[in-house]
């Protein structure tokens, strides 16, 4: 039997079921392989002893022959969520000894399923950036390697910690959130599943708030299943949060069988951009390729308004963000400055401090979008494109089920490569931002490796609260590309 740290959600579950193995062995195994793979920096706190007792008091339900969808299965949680009596830091000085007295509405989901909680992994900063690199606990190293090289690159963001989980097996899938491709681009990057749900499928309570009407929690799986069995535990209707939409959450693993043949898949012509790899276009055509091999029908269509969703989602995040983090002020919680000389002085000094370089540039662009005299320019402006990208989504989607595009524009980069230079780091989520501000769902799925041997991955985009149709196509493109390469564990050996 091949490490129990190495196994699939679902070989997990169905080896507990069989009792082939218990949960302590199996979460064990994954407290030591997490412990062995502290070079990755994929966790900010890893909870081994409460993921033990968990493990212990799954064990005893599944005796009785009792359980939920998840008993027994060691997950990491993106530390984004905030988990009742466990540090949640969103990455951040300024949250840097947070301890929540609730529990986000998503993990209590996983918990009531009967998920194990292994630890809280790493990110950028409020989920802010594209490789890890703004986290105030530092960079998360992706586990895959160039060829011939040993020089360290970035696992994608803002969920790079949960991506290096999942693919170095520190953990057997995580949680992500998603607001311009924070799911899908790291998992893209390190060879693994990534699943942004359509918007209020999953309910906001408890995450630490980015841009809310752009911010969605996820599953970051090693396989389509995992992610199918994740997001039905995960999504719920929630009153506590206005956005979470009142619809069943179906059988999402059921949901994947039946095949494609005779799924129209949509090409959008506009996401073929200059400067983009050929082996990215290449592997486009190669995804198109294998779903048309299983009975798909390949349309081109046209989503005319794509080279105005970077813009606008640069104007909209930030706008939202500097609103939402108004509230770190250094008064109840968080960060507080020392030696301030008045009430002014402390917000200055504790927001100066506690933030870093990149929270604190997007929460000026945000305050300069929404002032006056700028607020029609800028951010009444980008709401109304932002319409007109979701009207293009419905159009495209009146002649097809799905659309085909890439994920990333190329694999992963070194640490530190694009850190100097904030529009290109940004332009890393080219292909993912337009499905956040239209809300529609997109998964990533691996399909490939670059010429340097780095994964690539492709995206599926689906019509509203169809994920069922998503998976079934991403379960098309995992079967058609065979993708089974692991990262070499350098790591171990740090």
């Amino acid at each position: 039997m091949s490490s129990p740290a190495s196994f699939t959600l679902a070989q997990a579950r169905d080896a507990l079921k069989a009792k082939k193995i218990s949960s302590k062995e199996l979460t064990g195994a994954l407290v030591q392989s997490a412990e062995a793979g502290r070079g990755l920096n994929a966790y900010i706190t890893q909870t081994p002893e409460m993921a033990l007792a968990m493990a212990d008091a799954c064990d005893a339900k599944l005796a009785k022959g009792e359980g939920g969808a998840l008993e027994g299965l060691p997950l990491a949680i993106k530390d984004l969520f905030c988990t009742k009596g466990v540090r949640t830091t969103a990455g951040s000085k300024i949250l840097g000894n947070f301890v929540p007295p609730y529990e986000s509405t998503v993990t209590a989901n996983l918990w009531k399923a009967g998920a194990v909680m292994l630890g809280k992994t790493n990110l950028d900063e409020f989920a802010m950036g594209s490789s890890n690199e703004t986290s105030a606990f530092g960079p998360v190293f992706n586990p895959w390697r160039a060829k011939n090289s040993n020089a360290n690159l970035v696992p994608g963001g803002s969920s790079g910690g949960s991506a290096a989980a999942v693919s170095g097996d520190l953990c057997l899938a995580a949680t992500g959130t998603d607001t311009g491709g924070s799911i899908r681009q790291p998992a893209a990057v390190t060879g693994i599943v990534g699943l942004k749900p359509t918007y209020g499928r999953c309910s906001r309570y408890g995450i630490v708030a980015f841009a809310s009407s752009l911010d969605q929690a996820g599953p970051m799986t090693k396989t389509v299943r995992d992610a199918a069995i994740m997001l039905g535990a995960m999504a719920s209707i929630d009153p506590k949060d206005s956005t979470s939409v009142d619809l069943p959450v179906p059988d999402y693993e059921k949901l994947m069988g039946g095949g494609i043949k005779g799924l129209k898949v949509g090409i959008p012509k506009e996401y073929r951009i200059d400067g983009v790899p050929a082996e990215i276009a290449t592997l486009w055509d190669k995804g198109a390729d294998w779903l048309k091999a299983q009975g798909a029908e390949i349309v081109e269509v046209s989503l005319p308004h794509t080279k105005y969703a970077l813009p606008t989602y640069y104007i909209v995040a930030p706008a939202e963000a500097s609103s939402n983090l108004a509230r770190y002020d250094g008064v109840r919680f968080g960060h507080r400055a020392a030696g301030a000389r008045d009430i002014t002085d402390l917000y200055e000094k504790s927001r100066a401090e506690g933030f870093g370089a990149e929270v604190q540039r997007r929460i000026l662009i945000g305050t300069y979008v929404l002032s006056a005299g700028y607020y029609d320019a800028y951010y009444a402006r980008a709401q109304k494109l932002r319409t007109l990208i979701a009207h293009d989504f419905e159009q495209a989607f009146a002649a097809c089920d799905v659309l085909l595009t890439p994920a990333t524009p190329g694999p992963a980069f070194a640490i530190g490569e694009k850190t100097a230079d904030p529009v290109s780091m940004y332009l890393n989520d080219v292909f993912t931002v337009t499905v956040n501000l239209a809300g529609l769902p997109g998964i990533s799925v691996p399909a490939g490796l670059s010429d340097s041997g780095l994964p690539l991955g492709l995206q599926l985009i689906g019509k509203a609260f169809d994920e069922g149709t998503l998976l079934r196509a991403g379960a098309a493109i995992e079967s058609a590309a065979g993708f089974n390469h692991k990262p070499a564990h350098w790591w171990r050996a740090a």
